[in-house]
């Protein structure tokens, strides 16, 4: 999989599993209830919202974008405008697009803004008209449709934008161009240009968990404004909005089922909140709290020295859990959808003291023309949030750089993004402590329990076929889609105590039974009690995925900050594992301590030594 990013891509995993698909055998016997039980939810929810739903009112073509927050006064549209002042001058920085050439004008009408916007989307046109006629497929249709929002968008924006300048012939040729790619999003299995079948896999059309979702509904909206077109408007409001309203109203406490890493394609999602609410006065976001709540979750996912975030699930942009413009520009949308103003002063709290203090990269400086707020807003005071929608958990015994500070993973587990981490901890002070070995991959999409801070279940002979899994596995998988549980009880000086079912996570004729896992968090330190039940011959080990190699004195071990301190079993043998041993190419990195013993119970205590 390529590492290389254009503004918008967020690519998929290589081992893709749509949300809609059913896993043979997955699901704990509970929990394929709890599974099914939340699908059919959705189902009923998207149903009700859709019932609901007031026809348009009558639509004029246009792009009505709100842009009164911007301050053409400020140092941002300054850069802002010099980023597009480059490309003016024939010196276009990486990933600039015809959009924001679009937008300048819109905030400063000079005719050399739109010049630019014209010549480039004239540009990928006729790019795309000489594939279609070679008997290829555009440009646009690259990558399951990935970037077609982005791409459509662009194309919308300048033909409304820039009408003076585009005349009748190629008015006619973009719109069917921008026509036949939105058409082809919805229709896969009759997709086709200039005739010629191009049908895709039509790979979430209907997930509006996913980052491909926005995409297509980006593209839909810009187009259906641009053309004026009431019908894709109707397909919109009747038929995709609804699941995004419904889906989003199962995520409270913000976040993304994807993880992190995906998760920062909700800033795509927001500006669609913005836009649609500028097109039809309505305010999609307030339906549920998963906007505002999203404010909260990337606060407190960012570990206490501001510069990185809880790395959950695939981190394809950057297997390095580091905050980026993205990261940023999530909570900028965020901060300017809420009307609530505790969220908004925590937002700015945030932006202004985060290490991503303004865009590091010129293709996302539009962004940074959304407001900041006040730079004096006061540090947040709780020490902790659970987004119980996702199933994640952040905590920390302060706001000072100092803190120490944990995340946990116990919840729904349904994306091809996400990891088999349902348990998994990271604890953080300073640096990492213990943290997924997949930081240090190359790759950054290594999802299995081997390398996560949970137990890791290992049958006495080779399972013929569970999950997803490789054939002939005999490391026990976590399985798609299930649900694991976790309730949280809070204690003094940000203290609490975590108590999580994860039998959930395994298949019903797994050969785990039980697995329940306990952490008490505290100034001292992290505390993991675990219990299970397996069959027999089926061994458990508690893994601890670490930066350094530890250093083992008989039930102890010290690696880098951690001290490590195995209470029970009694038995106990602690071993080191290095994983470049398994491919240096892949895993530049880490070790991992395995604790292995007899009896049905681990307990575990961790401590930083630097406190």
């Amino acid at each position: 999989m390529s590492r290389s990013r254009s503004r918008a891509h967020i690519a998929r995993s290589l081992f893709a599993v749509p949300l809609v698909l059913a896993i043979a055998g997955c699901g704990g016997d509970g929990t394929a209830n709890a599974a099914d039980g939340r699908a059919a939810a959705l189902a009923a929810a998207t149903q009700a919202v859709a019932a609901k739903r007031p026809a348009l009112k009558p639509l004029q073509p246009g792009i009505p974008l709100d842009l009164s927050y911007v301050d053409t006064r400020s140092p941002q549209f300054d850069r802002f405008r010099r980023w597009v002042d480059a490309a003016v001058a024939g010196e276009p920085g990486y990933a600039f697009s015809a959009y924001d050439a679009a937008l300048l004008y819109r905030l400063e009408p000079k005719p050399k803004y739109c010049e630019l916007a014209v010549r480039m989307v004239e540009q990928e046109v006729a790019d795309g008209e000489s594939a279609i006629a070679a008997g290829n497929a555009p440009e646009v249709a690259g990558d399951s449709y990935l970037e077609v929002g982005p791409r459509i968008a662009a194309l919308s924006m300048t033909l409304d934008t820039c009408k003076a300048s585009i005349d009748d012939a190629q008015r006619k040729r973009w719109s069917a161009f921008a026509e036949q790619a939105v058409w082809n999003v919805w229709h896969h299995v009759r997709a086709n240009w200039n005739g010629r079948p191009r049908p895709w896999t039509g790979w979430s059309v209907d997930n509006p968990g996913n980052n491909y979702y926005y995409s297509f509904v980006e593209a839909t909206l810009y187009w259906a404004l641009a053309s004026g077109n009431a019908e894709w408007m109707r397909f919109l409001n009747e038929e995709k909005i609804p699941p995004l309203i419904a889906y989003f109203a199962q995520l409270p406490g913000g976040g993304s089922l994807e993880g992190t890493g995906y998760g920062a394609a909700h800033m795509r999602l927001f500006a669609l909140y913005r836009l649609w609410r500028d097109a039809t006065g309505e305010d999609i976001a307030s339906a549920s709290p998963h906007a505002a709540d999203s404010i909260d979750y990337w606060v407190h996912a960012t570990v206490p020295t501001l510069d990185r975030f809880a790395p959950i699930g695939d981190q394809s942009r950057s297997s390095i859990p580091e905050l980026y413009d993205y990261h940023r520009t999530v909570v900028l949308q965020a901060r300017a959808l809420t009307r609530d103003p505790q969220r908004q002063a925590m937002a700015s709290w945030w932006l202004h003291h985060i290490a991503i203090d303004r865009m590091r990269n010129g293709f996302n400086t539009p962004h940074d023309l959304l407001p900041a707020g006040d730079a004096k807003a006061p540090a947040p005071t709780a020490l902790f949030h659970h987004a119980t929608g996702t199933g994640h958990l952040f905590a920390r015994t302060g706001w000072d750089r100092d803190a120490l500070w944990l995340a946990v993973v116990a919840g729904p587990y349904n994306e091809s993004h996400a990891a088999q981490e349902q348990g998994g901890f990271t604890l953080f002070h300073r640096d990492w402590l213990t943290v997924t070995e997949n930081i240090w991959s190359h790759s950054g999409i290594q999802q299995g329990t081997e390398t996560r801070n949970v137990l890791r279940f290992e049958a006495p002979t080779p399972i013929a076929r569970q999950c997803h899994a490789p054939q002939n596995d005999r490391v026990v998988h976590q399985c798609v889609p299930t649900v694991s549980t976790m309730t949280v009880t809070p204690g003094t000086d940000g203290a609490l105590r975590v108590d999580a079912d994860l039998t959930g996570a395994y298949a019903k004729d797994s050969p785990v039974k039980q697995w329940t896992r306990r952490l008490d968090f505290s100034v001292a330190g992290l505390r993991v009690e675990d219990r299970f039940r397996t069959t027999p011959g089926t061994r458990a080990i508690f893994q601890l995925q670490l930066p350094t190699e530890p250093r083992i004195e008989g039930r102890e071990a010290v690696a880098g900050g951690l001290r490590i301190k195995v209470l029970s079993p009694a038995d106990a043998q602690l071993s080191a594992f290095d994983w470049r041993r398994v491919d240096r190419d892949e895993f530049r990195s880490g070790w991992r301590l395995d604790i292995a013993g007899s009896g049905e119970t681990y307990v575990v205590e961790l401590q930083s030594i630097g406190r």
